[in-house]
């Protein structure tokens, strides 16, 4: 079970907050997205505009390290709370997250925890945040087979560009809308994983069975409902990326 940007129901997304949050319930991985500032450093930042998590009409790519950390990242989830009635947060959970963050603190856990890192396109950086992404997991040595990362996009040429800068890390091939896939059926490598939304799993019955004729190893994003939870069983998916970490571990348990 991987933990969608933290255990981001209950915590702002992609916060130091929503990542201890899904740690302490037991998550067995996290999954975070990352952009490039304008100072090339890896923030966990979904949108490319800071105008959700952060109310501002600035861009990421746009914006320095120094400047995204003066944001509270947390606030527009906190909405319509009693302020008074609040307790004393510690804001450090709530600003910007670097990637390198998060992968110390994943270093430094007492257990294996393993990450699901997506790079997002289009940008205006291009490959550059790969090659940045690349760097940093070699400075970890998580650039080989065997180490908790793996990296995901929708872009088929994000990840052959990660396949040539760190071949031993695992890729998973995202999938938004089936009709792709057989397209992309063609063109993946045999040991890349599978990243199909279960929407498309809901609605596609003959695309989970080719995915599964196919012998695909599937991770699937994003899992919440207990229905959908139960469908991934009953397909054999290896992973599901949920909002819900602390529930769906629960259902897990339950279910085994």
């Amino acid at each position: 079970m991987v933990a969608h940007r933290g255990a981001s129901q209950e915590q702002a997304e992609h916060t130091l907050g929503a990542y201890v949050r899904a740690l302490d319930v037991g998550a067995e991985g996290l999954e975070c997205d990352v952009r490039l500032t304008a100072d090339g450093h890896l923030v966990l930042v979904h949108d490319r505009s800071l105008k959700r998590t952060a109310q501002s009409p600035g861009l990421v790519s746009e914006m320095t390290l120094a400047e995204l950390e003066k944001f509270d990242f947390a606030a527009w989830k906190r909405k319509g709370g009693d302020p008074d009635e609040e307790p004393d947060r510690d804001m450090r959970l709530d600003r910007v997250l670097t990637l390198r963050a998060l992968l110390e603190t994943i270093r430094d856990y007492d257990r294996r925890v393993e990450i699901a890192i997506e790079t997002k396109h289009p940008t205006r950086y291009g490959g550059l945040t790969e090659r940045r992404l690349a760097k940093i997991l070699r400075e970890f040595g998580w650039d080989v087979p065997g180490s908790p990362v793996r990296v995901m996009s929708f872009s088929y040429a994000a990840l052959q560009r990660m396949d040539r800068l760190a071949p031993g890390v695992q890729k998973v091939q995202l999938i938004e809308h089936a009709q792709y896939w057989p397209t992309l059926r063609s063109i993946v490598a045999r040991d890349w994983i599978i990243g199909p939304g279960i929407e498309e799993l809901r609605e596609h019955p003959r695309f989970a069975r080719r995915l599964l004729l196919d012998d695909k190893r599937l991770h699937v994003w994003t899992v919440n409902k207990d229905e959908d939870l139960e469908l991934c069983l009953d397909l054999g998916v290896e992973a599901v990326i949920t909002d819900r970490p602390a529930h769906v571990l629960e259902r897990l348990s339950l279910l085994s």
